[in-house]
């Protein structure tokens, strides 16, 4: 099963796939290292998507920073820009142990355009030199979406059970007949999978940091201003709308549609934190982390009867639904384009959203297969390979889209023409038949015809 762990990780911005996949395999590597006196230098390989907008996605950093051992979730977003800044400047990587060896970037760290990438489209070379520059060893590595990493050998192998779990389903289908079998919620068979595979109190914490990042993310985007780096001079607005909002308030001014708004607003702050490299919650990825959040601050501060209960079960459920999705399709950008991203997120949210608000089993799917019914063919085109236009907005999109289909969903008896399941299917379908060039290249679509706007 994929678990509350895997869909929901601790990060940095801007990308999971491009950004904090890429720093897990560094660290990896670098962990090796330690173990092999004779390295004198080290060679990075990018292919496929990686090279095409790893520049945007600041891959280079990322890599940089796992080779000196840091972790996503645990690295101070502030002291980024240090740290690379002294392996630029002084020309040298210090790995564990404090041992320092020479790194030229231009020389070192290599964006190969031209080579077939044969198991994953985000894939990275690591080669380990000796001081007369003989290769020692190398590993190749695939950065398969919402910052999962696994070796190249083993991308498409199936996942080594954790722990035995008292619910095992693959399917929607599964999950409906467990529900009608025990009579538990969709949040109560995750929490009770969860339990099996970790201590109660563990698992308790983690919500509860998952929680309080994903909220203090929002609070800090509200607040922050200025330019978003990258160069195409996007400047962050949720602070201005924010103002904009409350001032209406204050006016008694207040739209029929100023719900949509806020939620709108609470999306784009995270995914301007995102872009600033800030601290974010992969949801299930980096470039789709403002839609739950959003859809989660809405519940808490906009629904009558919210409670940090009514929270838990909003993630547990949504943990159900993004795992199907990366179990029987996938999450990556990279692969199937957007739906993977954007429409998983909403299809995660509006599942979560329905649970909270008390809906049974079967809304709670109908609610994740709207979400992800009206994606279906969302392109990955970022202009400038940036996670910026027309990613913050479509974040936005896709949390009104989540409680949307939410309520939806609970207007209806769960009973729906097409299921949760098929729509996976489609998604998948979509994905494998997209053109590369739409697939998180920045080769079509928006990314090429904005110069000529």
């Amino acid at each position: 099963m994929v678990s509350l762990y895997d869909l929901f990780k601790v990060g940095i911005g801007p990308s999971s796939s491009h950004t904090v996949g890429p720093m897990r395999a560094a660290a990896s590597f670098a962990e090796g290292l330690v173990t092999c006196p004779d390295v004198a230098r080290v060679t990075i390989t990018l292919y496929g998507s990686l090279a095409w907008t790893g520049k945007g996605h600041g891959t280079a950093e990322a890599i940089l920073l796992g080779l000196s051992g840091e972790r996503p979730e645990s690295v101070e977003p502030d002291a980024v820009g240090g740290i690379v800044a002294a392996i630029r400047d002084t020309r040298s990587l210090t790995l564990k142990h404090d041992r320092r060896i020479g790194f030229d970037e231009e020389r070192d760290l290599l964006f190969d355009f031209i080579s077939e990438a044969p198991a994953h489209p985000n894939t990275l070379k690591f080669t380990a030199h000796d001081a007369n520059d003989a290769p020692l060893f190398e590993e190749r590595w695939c950065s398969i979406g919402g910052g999962f990493v696994v070796p190249e050998a083993e991308v498409g192998s199936p996942v080594e059970a954790q722990a035995t779990v008292p619910f095992s389903f693959t399917s929607g289908r599964i999950l409906l007949d467990i529900g009608r079998r025990t009579g538990l919620s969709i949040a109560e068979i995750v929490r009770a999978n969860e339990h099996a595979m970790r201590d109660p109190a563990e698992v308790s914490a983690h919500l509860t940091r998952i929680i309080d990042v994903m909220m203090a993310c929002i609070d800090r985007g509200l607040c922050a201003e200025g330019e978003l780096p990258g160069g195409l001079s996007v400047r962050r607005r949720a602070r201005a709308l924010k103002g904009k909002l409350e001032a209406d308030h204050l006016r008694n001014a207040r739209h029929p549609h100023e719900i949509m708004d806020w939620v709108s607003l609470y999306a784009i702050a995270v995914n301007e934190e995102n872009a600033a490299g800030g601290r974010v919650v992969t949801a299930p990825t980096n470039g789709a982390a403002g839609v739950v959040p959003a859809t989660l601050r809405y519940f808490r501060d906009h629904c009558h009867g919210a409670s940090r209960a009514g929270m838990e079960t909003f993630l547990l459920t949504a943990t159900a639904i993004g795992g199907l999705f990366k179990q029987n399709a996938s999450i990556s950008g990279a692969e199937v384009g957007c739906q993977g991203e954007v429409g998983v997120a909403c299809s995660m949210a509006a599942a979560g959203l329905a649970a909270a608000l008390g809906a049974t089993n079967e809304q709670v799917e109908n609610a994740a297969e709207i979400g992800m019914e009206h994606h279906l063919g969302m392109t990955c085109d970022p202009i400038a390979g940036l996670v910026q236009v027309p990613c913050i907005e479509r974040n936005a999109f896709g949390a009104v889209a989540a409680v949307q289909a939410a309520s939806l969903a609970m207007r209806g008896d769960g009973q729906h023409i097409v299921s949760l399941d098929k729509v996976i299917v489609t998604m998948r379908e979509t994905g494998r038949d997209m053109a590369t060039k739409y697939k998180e290249t920045s080769q079509g679509g928006l990314a090429v015809n904005h110069p000529e706007c």
